[in-house]
């Protein structure tokens, strides 16, 4: 049984769980029932005191009846006018549910149009990513407290471009003026591994140190590309999934001389048209194929597939491996995460391939969502709107 504190507590919480279009209704509502009620009211005493005035109470009046010995019946006022008003109140009553109904939808309708700027404001809101902070709500109207709002969360959101243009911008910057020196060390590595006097040890720190080398620079490309994929695309052509997928997996095969990394790749390939930036796909793709090959097992298995799903352009890719806890799946696309089993060797990449995926499927507009793969292994589906 619910004590009264309890029953207490939820009244008091009532409020706060009924939405504000419901409150604003009822609102409303009653604003609208009341006034027909007071109007009702009004009427009623207007409708007494025009009786009396027209008849004086506690008077006869004949009527004629052929019917009555007399030729006539007679009726007083006092009844006539109980009468009168006891009508007039019964079809009041009856009235006043027509607008008590009536009351309800007019202030659904009053708060749908009061709501209204309110609702634009949050469509904006759930349209924002780091690629659409350009959008901007400009509500019209007069300056009152609703369109007050709109033109701060404006000034908002001119903040919050220029700041992820500002990161952008050093990310970039930042990455150029990296490759220089490290384009530089690999030519002397380079040079200096070809010399034919070189002692065994400073080969072996070479090779070391080369290999060191091609991962940062590997490191500094994803960063470049990460950036790129973060900025509002710029180029929007027709590309067909299946053709960017075949391309990037006949790169592979000529990088590797046939099997890209010893495990079994099975395609289902099918066409799957979209709009967006060729290039940026074709890093999408790469990605993760590249890392269903990198995070697998000896003998292991990758399933590559493009086609039209659920209406989009949808890109998935399905590969054996270590089993990933369900909590951990999220945190992959985060910018240099690694399993468990890679964060002390990490040379099987910068942990950046997973975080352009993302980057590149939010700049257009896609999804891209993964779950473990029953036995290990890692299902990751990117999903694009389809070309119109």
């Amino acid at each position: 049984m619910t004590s009264p504190g309890t029953l207490i507590s939820d009244l008091r919480q009532l409020p706060r769980r009924v939405s504000v279009r419901m409150r604003l209704t009822l609102l409303y509502g009653s604003l609208f029932f009341f006034a027909g009620v007071l109007l009702m009211l009004v009427t009623y005493v207007f409708v007494g005191q025009s009786f009396s005035s027209v008849l004086p109470p506690n008077k006869q009046l004949n009527y004629p009846d052929l019917d009555s010995p007399r030729g006539y019946y007679t009726v007083e006022v006092n009844y006539l006018r109980e009468t009168m008003l006891a009508q007039l109140v019964k079809r009041m009553l009856f009235a006043l549910g027509g607008v008590g109904v009536l009351a309800l939808f007019l202030g659904y309708v009053v708060a749908d149009r009061a709501l209204a700027p309110l609702q634009n404001i949050t469509a904006a809101a759930r349209r924002l990513s780091g690629s659409t902070l350009h959008q901007r709500i400009a509500l019209e109207g007069p300056e009152d407290e609703i369109k007050e709002l709109a033109d701060t969360f404006d000034a908002m959101l001119e903040r919050l471009g220029e700041a992820f243009d500002s990161q952008r911008r050093f990310v970039g910057n930042a990455s150029h003026e990296l490759r220089t020196p490290l384009a530089i060390n690999r030519t002397l590595l380079e040079v200096a591994l070809t010399d034919p006097d070189v002692s065994p040890d400073l080969l072996t720190i070479g090779k070391t140190l080369l290999a060191n080398n091609a991962r940062h620079e590997r490191l500094i490309e994803g960063l470049l590309l990460l950036a790129r994929s973060e900025r509002e695309l710029t180029t929007h052509t027709t590309v067909d999934l299946k053709e960017v997928t075949e391309t990037v997996l006949e790169s592979m095969r000529k990088r590797s001389g046939g099997n890209p990394l010893e495990v079994v790749l099975h395609t289902e390939l099918t066409s799957a048209e979209t709009t967006g930036d060729p290039v940026l796909l074709e890093h999408l793709v790469a990605n993760l194929v590249e890392n269903a090959f990198k995070h697998n097992v000896e003998d292991g298995e990758v399933y590559v597939r493009t086609g039209e799903l659920n209406g989009f352009a949808t890109c998935q890719v399905e590969n054996t491996g270590p089993t990933i806890p369900a909590y951990e799946v999220d945190r992959l696309f985060e910018p240099f995460r690694r399993l468990n089993s890679d964060r002390i060797e990490s040379a099987k990449g910068a942990g950046l391939g997973l975080s352009i995926v993302r980057s590149v499927v939010t700049a257009h507009r896609g999804v891209v969502v993964a779950n473990p793969r029953p036995g290990g292994g890692l299902i990751i589906t990117a999903s694009l709107p389809l070309h119109q």
